[in-house]
Parts: structure tokens; sequence; C-alpha cells
């Protein structure tokens, strides 16, 4: 039963040699890579006001050169992993570019605040997008945590179904909502250049600001660089590419650049024009929409396509982080069932793994998650940096043709990524604190990993050492009755013409072990039985010392000590719920006894 919901839910297994078809052609790349990059168009203009208003108004102006700055970071940024896309076209951005060119550490940084940043990517995608649900309907507020969870759940199991049937689902509502925000542009400009908005709704460009520093644009300009949050993606998730990868990966970065470029700087701007003040009550673009076209179908239409695109935006994270975690796993930093494909040929441990931690999250801040915004974002600079930093190592290093231009460009987005960083250290300090803890902790549990592998792989190492010499068997046999289950795993023992069997049986109560010796005596008399009583009515512990018992005995021999542990199967897999499955018990005490060998014999129940 919970295979055939298994299937219904995500469907059938995929045979390996339909992974080319698992590809993406650039449209739909575009539109599950871009979602969350593309959705901070929502917010991040309003982060801008937000840190203007704190001195007036009046100061609303300065969002325009401040959106260029950011513009031409995305510029810079873009070109950046453009140029990373084609050095590595393996696929894991920062990660790799950091560990290959700055060293490992700075790599794990890289990767692990990525691996962080997806997590929160998730969680704050889908919160946001449940607040704008919430908003509109008032009623549903109190199960904001509800509905969260139930999104995550919904995109996880969309993405277990595979990379090409969630993007074909998720490109709809992601386009509708690009054409939705140029539509509103569009209106907006035509409103603006034809007279219809008012002059005095908006500050003269250039005009005096009392109380104005360069410390509260700075602020303004870290703010506002949140929406450049995911532009890393696409470098991340190269091998999800339709061949030729590099070439395909490099031209949807180049268009989500553009499209992102545009949608913010109008939106900036027409909040600019409209002298849109952010409140709690409606969010900037909502006031953008209603000054355009007024409370009529398009604006619930813009609405309902920037709640969508919100909820959506988690699904970058479910496209890169799998991805992110293969190439960690792949150095050992990271437990190997990531690299594990699922039936449906996606990275199945990942994508779970994803899906756990944002519920964790969004249930450990009630849904309310604007407190990890600031987190969210310097999740990403840090990577930012670092890779940047390791492009221009490489250029300087290999010096290949046009490498002064390529330097120059990586120079410039490493030098305004630290900026960026460094302002949200030094003006949050109170949200992004954690990151001072939990990077720390991150690489640290990453080296352990990679030591324990190292460590595993050594003592696997074929070294040419001589095995142990072993001259026979003495094989012991835990029984609990006189049964077919029993009789089955002393025939086998005996089949393999073992000199010394031994059975063992565990008694509570001195009366039970004379009664069994003397049913043993006359069902197997040519079986020797070792009856132990057990005060505690433990079963586990007089066994393991009843074998020390017989290893010091055979120490100066060569003799293998073997546990044959007699099992039987019942028909239907939820019966084994009606049995105490001591064997299983009795199994695993024993792995972690040194130098015994342990078979299982397994007895299947017919009926």
């Amino acid at each position: 039963m919970g295979s055939s919901f298994k299937r219904y839910v995500i469907g059938k297994p995929l045979k390996s040699d339909a992974l080319g078809e698992q590809k993406l052609s650039k449209t739909k790349a575009l539109a599950i890579l871009s979602s969350d990059a593309l959705s901070s168009v929502a917010y991040g203009p309003e982060q801008i006001l937000l840190v203007l208003m704190t001195v007036s108004a009046i100061a609303f102006w300065y969002s325009l050169p401040i959106a260029f700055g950011v513009a031409v970071l995305l510029v810079a940024l873009i070109l950046s992993y453009r140029q990373v896309i084609y050095a590595y076209p393996h696929g894991g951005g920062a990660y790799v570019v950091s560990r290959e060119n700055l060293g490992v550490n700075a790599g794990l940084v890289a990767g692990g605040s990525l691996l962080v940043d997806y997590i929160l990517t998730v969680a704050v995608s889908v919160s946001a997008g449940t607040d704008a649900i919430t908003s509109a309907f008032p009623s549903l507020h109190a199960y904001n945590v509800v509905i969260a969870v139930f999104f995550v759940i919904c995109l996880t199991l969309l993405n277990l179904r595979g990379v090409t049937e969630s993007a074909s689902i998720l490109a709809y509502p992601v386009y509708l909502f690009v054409a939705v925000m140029l539509l509103l542009i569009a209106v907006g400009i035509y409103n603006v250049a034809t007279g219809q908005v008012p002059a005095d709704l908006h500050p003269k460009i250039g005009t005096p600001v009392a109380g104005i520093s360069l410390f509260l644009l700075l602020k303004a300009f870290a703010s506002g660089s949140s929406a450049l949050t995911g532009v890393e993606a696409i470098s991340n998730a190269i091998p999800n590419f339709k061949n030729p990868a590099p070439t395909n990966a490099a031209k949807t970065l180049l268009a989500m650049g553009g499209i992102l470029a545009v949608l913010f700087i109008g939106i900036v701007s027409l909040a600019y024009f409209y002298g849109v003040v952010p409140n709690e009550q409606a969010t900037v673009v909502s006031q953008i929409a209603e000054a355009s076209v007024g409370r009529n179908m398009f604006y619930y239409i813009v609405q309902g396509t920037t709640a969508m695109i919100l909820v959506l935006a988690a699904n970058t994270g479910y496209s890169a982080f799998p991805l992110l975690a293969v190439n960690l796993s792949k150095d050992g930093f990271i437990p190997r069932i990531f690299q594990i494909r699922g039936d449906r040929l996606g990275y199945s441990n990942g994508i779970l793994m994803l899906g756990a931690a944002a519920i964790v999250l969004i249930i450990l801040f009630d849904g309310t998650t604007e407190l990890l915004i600031p987190l969210y974002a310097v999740g990403v600079f840090i990577p930012f940096t670092l890779a940047q930093t390791g492009m221009m190592r490489k250029w300087w290093r290999e010096k290949p043709s046009g490498w002064m231009a390529k330097f120059t460009v990586n120079t410039i987005g490493a030098a305004i990524s630290f900026i960026v960083a460094m302002m949200f250290f030094v003006t949050k300090l109170a949200q992004v604190w954690p990151v001072f803890i939990f990077l720390p902790i991150i690489i640290g549990l990453f080296h352990r990993i990679k030591l324990h592998y190292d460590a595993v792989g050594e003592q696997l190492r074929l070294d040419h050492v001589a095995l142990p010499n072993v001259e026979g068997n003495v094989f012991i046999v835990p029984v609990a009755g006189i049964t077919k289950v029993v009789e089955n795993s002393l025939h086998y023992a005996q089949s393999l013409k073992v000199e010394k069997i031994i059975a063992f049986y565990v008694a509570f109560d001195q009366a039970d072990a004379k009664a069994f010796e003397e049913k043993w005596k006359a069902w197997k008399p040519d079986v020797r039985l070792v009856t132990y009583y057990s005060q505690y009515r433990s079963i586990t512990q007089p066994l393991k010392k009843f074998i020390d018992k017989v290893e010091h005995q055979y120490a100066k021999t060569d003799y293998q000590v073997t546990v044959v542990i007699p099992q039987f199967l019942p028909k239907k897999g939820w019966h084994h719920m009606l049995h105490n499955q001591s064997s299983l018990l009795i199994r695993t005490s024993l792995l972690f006894h040194k130098n015994v060998v342990i078979m299982t014999v397994p007895f299947h129940l017919s009926k």
C-alpha cells in the first residue's frame, strides 16, 4: 500500500538512461532558477524606502541612485557568475570557485553559507507568500504556519517528481508574474509621461535632506541589495541544463539579470513618482498597482501573481540545494546519501532534507520570518565576495587571453559585495549575529565528517597484510523454544559441517530452565545446549557473557565464533508489530561486538 501511494504521489521510477530527458531547456530553467531573484522585486524596493523613511519622505529621491547602484552590482554579479559558469561547467558555483582558488576553508564558508541560505530561501519565501494570502483573507491568519507547511510539503513532493515536471508546472506562474509586472510598469510610466501623476506627490531630485549621511545611504543600498539573492543559483545548477549546458546556463543567467534589472528599477522609479510610503497595511507593489489602475481586476491579478512568485521563489532552493550538496558530498564534507538519485532521477535526499529543515524553521519562527531576511541576504553576500575574489585569483594566476577585463569585472564585484556584506554586519548586527555561531559550527561539522571518511577509507584500503588464519568455527545458536525456526537454523549450521554447534537458551526462572533442558535432550541430544538464568529478564547480556566466555576458551586457537540467529518472517509486513523482534534486538546488539560473525537464517511463514 505504501509503495502504491508513493507511485501515485511521486510517479513511476525512471530508468537511469532517461537522465538526459530530465535536463532543462533555457525557458524552463529561467522559470525555476530565477524565481527567487525575481520575487525579490516584491520586497527589495520596499527595503530601500524603509531605511530612507527614518530620515524623511523627502529622502525618497535617493532611492533612484541607490536602485542604479544595485543595478551596477547586479551587472557585476551577472558578468562574474557568467565567467564562473564557463570556468567551472560542472556546477558548484561559489563553493567550487572558493575551494579551488582560496582554499578548503574558504570553500566551506561559501558552501555552508549557501546551504543555510537555500533553507532560509524556502522558509522566507513560503512565509512571505502565505502572508500575502492571509492579508487578502484575514480569517486565515490564524493558520499561517499550517498553510506555509502545506506549501513546503507540496513543493517538496513536486520536486521529488523530477526537475522537468516541476519546471513544466511552475513556469506558467513565473512568466505570468513577469508579464504582469512589465504591464504594471508600462501603465505606470504612461501615467507619469502623460502628466496623470501630480508632481507634488514626490520630492524633486536633488532636494537637500537634513540628517542624510553616507552611512544611511550605504545601509539603504545594503537593504536594497537583498533583491540580488538567488543570482548565484544558476551557476550551482549547470548539470540540470540541456547540452551545451554552460552556454545555455550563461544565456539563462543574462536573461534573468536583464529581467530583474528592468523590474527592480521600474518598481523603484514608480514608487518614487507615486510618492509611495511603506506601511503595514499595503506593500509597495500593492500601492503602485492601486495608484496606477485602481482596485479593479488587474489590481487583484497583481496581488495574486505576487503571492504566487513569493511562494514559488522557494523552488530555486529546491533546484540549487541538492546540487550544491552533491558537490560537498563528493568532497567528503557531508554524508554520501546526498549523491543518491531517487526514483525520478532527482537527488531526493537533498530535496527531503531541505523541505524538513524549512518546515522546522517555519514552526520555530511561527511563520513570521521577516527577522531572517537580513540573515538570508548576508548568507548570499559572503559567497558572492568569496566567489569573485576566487575568480580574481584564478585570472591573476592563469592569465588567459583577455584576463585583465575579466579580472576588473571580478574586482569591482568583489569590492561591492564585500562592502554590502560589511554593511549588513555593521547596521544589522542584532539580526545577523547568528552567522558568527552557525558558520563555525557547520564548518567544524564538515571537517569532522571529512576526518571520518578519511579514517574509514584508510582502514578499508587494501594493504596486502596477511589475513588471520581460520581453522574452524564455533557456532552459537540462540534459541527461544523448540520450533521449526530453530530446526531450520540448526539444520543449516549442520549442513556446513561445523565441528562445534552450541544452542543457547535464556530462562527467566529456574523451573523453566530445567524443563527446557529435558525437552531439548529428548529432541536434539546431539546438539549441546547451554542454559543461562537471567535474573533481570535480559536476553542480550547473558548471550554476550557467554560469547566472551567461548572467545576466552578458544583464545589460543584460530577458531572463529559465529552467532547464527534464527528468525521467522511473517507473510505480511504489518504482522511484524505483533511479535517481539528479539532476533533483531540480538543482531543489533552483537553488531558492535568485535571478532564475532553474525549470521541470520530466515524462515518464511506462508500464512
